[in-house]
């Protein structure tokens, strides 16, 4: 059986029910995704002499044929107009070593000092490129979804490295964890 894989060229706009109202307080609500423990990570990307990079937990498989990520990125953010620029990104999925690293671009230091923690280099693409990490990707824009204030980058995976030998850093509570007690 032959499977046929259809390229979308446009942007989605995913639109909400703008009646549907909720009387959930935000303040359960974000209690709440808390309690959702998920991989520390940190979407980079690279214009000429621009880097720009957010730590992330909102990031999921999307397919494996063709390999390809989901990234969730605010919409009004300079790193969303770079890397809708550039149609690229770097993807990390961060060690339990790398908390430095999560809290710099988490926004713990200015965003001209972020690349400061860490090794960085870059992949053929250009794109940053993290060492130490679980795993790293070189993402090419593949399309993308507005929603409520962000953009849901679909990175076509052009490139990837594994390290076996690392444990993921997770965010659980609002702290950081371990899949082994740290």
């Amino acid at each position: 059986m032959t499977s046929t894989i259809s390229t979308i060229s446009a942007s989605v706009d995913l639109r909400l029910d703008r009646d549907f109202r909720s009387d959930i307080e935000r303040r359960d609500f974000r209690d709440a995704m808390a309690s959702l423990a998920a991989n520390a990570c940190v979407v980079t990307a690279r214009g000429g002499k621009e880097r720009l990079g957010r730590t992330v937990t909102a990031a999921m498989s999307l397919s494996v044929e063709p390999p390809a990520i989901l990234v969730s990125i605010d919409a009004a953010s300079p790193l969303a107009a770079l890397i809708r620029r550039e149609q690229g990104f770097s993807f990390a999925m961060l060690s339990e070593t790398q908390q430095a690293v999560a809290d710099a671009f988490a926004g713990k230091l200015p965003p001209e000092e972020r690349f400061d923690a860490g090794s960085w280099g870059a992949w053929q693409s250009g794109q940053p490129r993290l060492d130490e990490a679980v795993a790293i990707m070189d993402c090419a824009v593949i399309g993308e979804i507005g929603l409520a204030g962000h953009i849901l980058f679909a990175g076509g995976v052009r490139d990837i490295a594994l390290d076996y030998s690392r444990s993921p850093l997770v965010w659980h509570h609002r702290r950081y964890n371990s899949v082994y007690p740290l």
